[in-house]
């Protein structure tokens, strides 16, 4: 769902397949992938929008980046699908970069600011 879609009430970030028996494995998945220049995996920092998972394994990550120009949005989404799709079970992995809603310090996890020294 692109942002321009969206109507009134929708959520800007849509939710993920939380029940899925893979989730638990993509989210893990996705904690070995980190920035370069952040000391945290991406999936702590926030980056990691929403994880949907289809009844026939098929994966769908749609994340961000700190910033629209960081150094590695090129390679980033290649690193996450390389991650997820060596899971036993996955079928495939398709990555998509959004920046809406835009990342923002607030979405990291409590663990993440605490290691960064914001708490």
């Amino acid at each position: 769902m692109s942002i321009e879609n969206l109507k009134e009430g929708d959520p800007l970030i849509a939710p993920s397949t939380t029940g899925h028996p893979l989730y638990d494995s993509v989210v893990e998945a996705c904690r070995t992938v980190y920035d370069p220049e952040i000391p945290v995996n991406i999936f702590d920092l926030g980056l990691i929008y929403t994880i949907q998972i289809s009844d026939d394994n098929v994966v769908r990550i749609v994340m961000t980046l700190t910033a629209p120009g960081c150094p590695v949005a090129g390679e980033m989404p290649g690193w996450v699908a390389d991650a997820i799709e060596a899971l036993p079970g996955v079928k495939q992995v398709d990555v998509e970069m959004t920046f809406q809603p835009q990342w923002g310090m607030d979405m990291m996890s409590e663990e993440a600011r605490l290691e960064l020294g914001f708490i």
